[in-house]
């Protein structure tokens, strides 16, 4: 078993979940407990095993680890059976394996129905995310891509609110539309090609004429754009984020891949393209950093209110991704990261008080600070985090992402850093006007509001949930090496085609530049 666990390590963590995840849907209802107790065993030992990554060292192109075999043929193209673990998405895997059993955990009484199912769409969920961060051949990471659909699309449909069957039709038909255009693309290229491999793709797309290039640049960005998501295809997102029940919070993880795919596939396959168009790219980034900004300051829902804020904060990512510098996109991977905690740990609290009260609407609370002075503080070092606090993990990934661009070489560089900074303020006012309304607001004279209905502060196991989550928060922004270091020379590696100009000036003094960051890793 050691010696199949050391090659196929990779197999393991990407299909382990899905087996018990198939096993856990056929489970008899009466024994749901039974079903949801193993689903969470399993996801701990599987975080366990993941473990195992941080163990291992790169080889001579940075791959971590690297299963590497022919699969099959589609028209002729050959499809390789090829999942890798590096830099980029050794933390990005680790966050999901952990934010699983974390999740189930904190909504552990959250579902009155049919818990075992849930627990095993879920299961079937963290194979689709992880086979789409591992998956080294383009076919393979579009049928993780479109794999990732179907527990999300039932997760929304059957356990969540009142209007849960048009948000999940809606989320279906959204993101499976934008996938469809980008499989013509993909097929297109794959053709030239001969193949389905990344690098090979990169080498035909070199000799299309640049019109060409371009078309496929769109092609492929519309499909990352939907699932980002960014301004104007964030519709679905909203509906979404609102209906879904709290354990459903990983699909937020899911939304993420949009940035981590943008950066793995697109830049370094259509390199000049991406240059070409870094321009547009990061005019569509700033005006996602403030619509969202602005949608969300106007919110009457609590996780409306987040969503929006997502769609902001995502914006921050297409602008490091953008840039096209190694500190921007450094700045980007980690936002990818610090979302996925930061946003989990603020959907599982709002979770939390929906739990008790029934209700997300801000109107609805008041003074709940004097309630739950537990919950208060977890709540106010999230919101730290989410508005880019020094020593939290959202300062470091934004000012990394502001330094990238402006010191990126182009000319938009300035005035986009520049601009996007407005995003930082318009957060920190519809945070804290949240924070204000519900925490220490005026109660709400109704004898049936939220906050009368209010009981007891966090339990013992809710308690457990956000203190590794705060840690993390903690441990970013104090230490951000830990997490930027492994991922360095990988991004160097995936930018080294898109011709991005060098820096006009040399960096003001406190700003970090690229070879700066490079020695400070060494």
């Amino acid at each position: 078993m050691s010696l199949w666990m050391s090659t196929h390590f990779l197999t393991f963590l990407v299909f382990a979940p899905a087996l018990l995840g198939l096993l856990l849907l056929f489970f008899p209802e009466r024994q749901a407990k039974v079903a949801k107790l193993l689903g969470l065993l399993v996801a701990i030992c599987l975080f366990g095993v993941s473990l195992r990554a941080l163990g291992l060292v790169p080889d001579g192109a940075g791959w971590l680890f690297l299963e590497h075999r022919p699969w099959f043929s589609v028209a002729g193209l050959p499809v390789d059976y090829r999942l890798g673990l590096d830099g980029i998405n050794l933390w990005l895997v680790l966050l999901t394996t952990f934010l699983v059993p974390l999740t189930m955990l904190a909504t552990w009484k959250s579902l009155s129905k049919h818990e075992g199912r849930f627990a095993g769409l879920f299961l079937l969920l963290e194979t689709g995310v992880l086979g789409a961060l591992l998956s080294q051949d383009m076919l393979f990471f579009y049928l993780f891509w479109e794999a990732m659909l179907i527990p999300t699309t039932f997760m929304i449909g059957v356990w969540g609110g009142e209007d849960r069957r048009y948000a999940a039709n809606k989320y279906f038909i959204y993101l499976m539309s934008g996938s469809l255009i980008w499989l013509v693309g993909l097929l297109y290229l794959a053709i030239q090609a001969g193949s389905f491999a990344p690098e090979l793709m990169a080498q035909a797309a070199t000799q299309l004429p640049l019109h060409a290039q371009g078309w496929l640049f769109l092609a492929f960005l519309l499909a990352f754009a939907i699932k980002f998501p960014l301004f104007p295809f964030h519709t679905w997102m909203p509906d979404a984020y609102s209906q879904a029940p709290t354990a459903a919070v990983p699909v937020s993880m899911f939304v993420k891949l949009g940035g981590y795919g943008f950066l793995r596939f697109v830049i370094p396959i259509l390199p000049a393209a991406a240059a070409r168009y870094s321009k547009t790219l990061a005019v569509v980034a700033v005006i996602a950093i403030l619509f969202g900004a602005m949608v969300a300051l106007v919110q009457r829902d609590m996780k409306k209110l987040v969503a929006y804020s997502s769609l902001s904060h995502m914006g921050f990512v297409l602008l490091g991704l953008a840039s096209l510098s190694v500190i921007g996109t450094q700045g980007a991977v980690l936002q990818i990261l610090n979302l996925g905690i930061t946003t989990t740990a603020i959907f599982l609290m709002i979770g939390m008080l929906q739990d008790r009260t029934g209700t997300t609407l801000i109107a609805d609370f008041g003074g709940v600070a004097s309630k739950m002075p537990v919950l208060t503080g977890f709540w106010i070092l999230a919101t730290m985090a989410s508005i880019g606090l020094p020593f939290t993990n959202g300062f470091v990934g934004e000012f990394l992402i502001f330094n990238g661009t402006f010191t990126s070489g182009f000319a938009w560089g300035r005035v986009a850093a520049c601009v996007a900074t407005l995003g930082v303020l318009l957060a920190a006012a519809y945070m804290l006007w949240m924070t204000k309304r519900v925490f220490w607001g005026a109660e709400n004279s109704d004898s049936e509001s939220a906050t009368a209905r209010l009981g007891s502060d966090l339990s013992f196991r809710e308690i457990a949930v956000l203190i590794p989550l705060s840690a993390l928060i903690l441990w970013i922004g104090v230490h951000p090496r830990t997490f930027l270091a492994p991922s360095e020379r990988s991004v160097t590696r995936l930018l080294s085609d898109a011709q991005a100009p060098a820096p006009k000036l040399a960096p003001a003094p406190g700003v970090v530049s690229d070879s700066a960051l490079s020695e400070v890793h060494e």
